[in-house]
């Protein structure tokens, strides 16, 4: 095969077909915090971390039905900012709440859900040590959801 043969692909998806999608390579990043179970008063975890809400819903709620209470909060980072970005803007809102949040892993689950989006099937994401920080204090797992559209 010469040189004007030989075609780079950006995905084995591209690859696979002999043509890529047509449309430009990003990556998406996220980070919230989700509060879930049985929550007596979504208002008073709102009113104690004094953050409200990016999405809450209760248990019953639409159809199908929702399988338990949620309140989850996401910062306002735009989505093509490295993962650590949100991560570290999370835990700045959560840090001063941490005995709080805690307290509330009595009784309901407490986790951070990390997303990675992308178009691109052969790159990965990068989390420095200092972003697990906030794991370690809630003693929570870090793990990353990860989306190749």
């Amino acid at each position: 095969m010469n040189a004007e043969e030989q075609k780079l692909f950006r995905t084995l998806r591209g690859w696979l077909k002999g043509k890529e999608p047509d449309e430009e390579t990003y990556f998406a990043y996220s980070a919230s915090l989700r509060i879930f179970g049985n929550i007596p008063d979504l208002d008073e975890i709102t009113t104690r971390l004094g953050i409200t809400p990016t999405n809450a819903h209760r248990r019953g709620a639409r159809s199908p039905p929702y399988k338990h209470d949620m309140w989850s909060y996401s910062p306002d980072i735009a989505e093509d900012e490295p993962l650590e970005h949100h991560i570290n803007a999370l835990w700045a809102e959560l840090k001063p709440n941490k005995e709080y949040l805690l307290d509330l892993k009595r009784t309901v689950t407490v986790d951070v859900f990390l997303g990675y989006r992308s178009n691109c099937d052969h790159a990965g994401v990068q989390v420095p040590h200092t972003c697990l920080e906030m794991f370690t204090e809630l003693e929570i797992p870090f793990g990353v959801s990860i989306v190749i559209a």
